[in-house]
């Protein structure tokens, strides 16, 4: 059924009895994603349970209360795309707007502070240089870009949301939704990683 209105939109998005193609094409990439991440997560610890010493002499342990700070921000995000989703399938588009938007600078704050901070430590040592050093950044590289793809998807909506709610933008809403709460998984598994040397 075609929806263009918000009101018609949320009585489709309501009566709807199974979830729409996009959300399953958006699960399956998903469950690609975790496989990778899954991957990497298995190198970093297998090459830390065969190194004696971790991270290597000269490079210092990792900063614990940033890296928790930054995750925490970014995390706390999936409230306002939580509140937005919802806001969208009840056909509130200007609502949902805004709390888009704030997730969006939220998160565009804590990809400025993560850039910062990982060029910080390209300066101080190298992927090339040692295997914790090549996992590491690996591992923050890939969620970084995870982060950027989950912004970009919520920056479509935004922009399709200017124009109104219909039933083809809530599934690109749900869409955004799901890829960004897989987003915030991730970033817990990754700052976990991350800061286990100086745990």
């Amino acid at each position: 059924m075609e929806a263009t209105t918000p009101a018609a939109a949320a009585r489709v998005d309501a009566k709807r009895m199974a979830l729409p193609s996009g959300w399953w094409g958006a699960a399956l990439f998903i469950a690609t994603e975790a496989t990778l991440f899954g991957t990497l997560f298995g190198t970093y610890y297998y090459l830390r349970f065969n190194t004696p010493v971790w991270p290597p002499n000269g490079i210092e342990p990792p900063k614990i209360a940033l890296p928790l700070i930054l995750t925490g921000c970014l995390v706390a995000t999936t409230i306002p795309v939580f509140l937005g989703s919802r806001a969208a399938r009840a056909g509130n588009r200007t609502l949902a707007w805004w709390l888009f938007f704030i997730a969006v600078l939220i998160q565009g704050g804590y990809f400025g502070v993560q850039v910062h901070e990982y060029l910080s430590d390209l300066s101080k040592f190298s992927p090339k240089h040692s295997a914790y050093g090549s996992i590491y950044f690996t591992l923050l590289g890939a969620h970084h870009a995870h982060v950027v793809v989950g912004m970009a998807i919520e920056l479509w909506v935004l922009w399709k949301l200017l124009f109104g709610v219909t039933n083809y933008r809530l599934i690109g809403v749900r869409v955004a939704t799901i890829y960004w709460y897989f987003v915030n998984a991730l970033a817990i598994g990754v700052v976990l990683t991350q800061i286990y040397p100086s745990l």
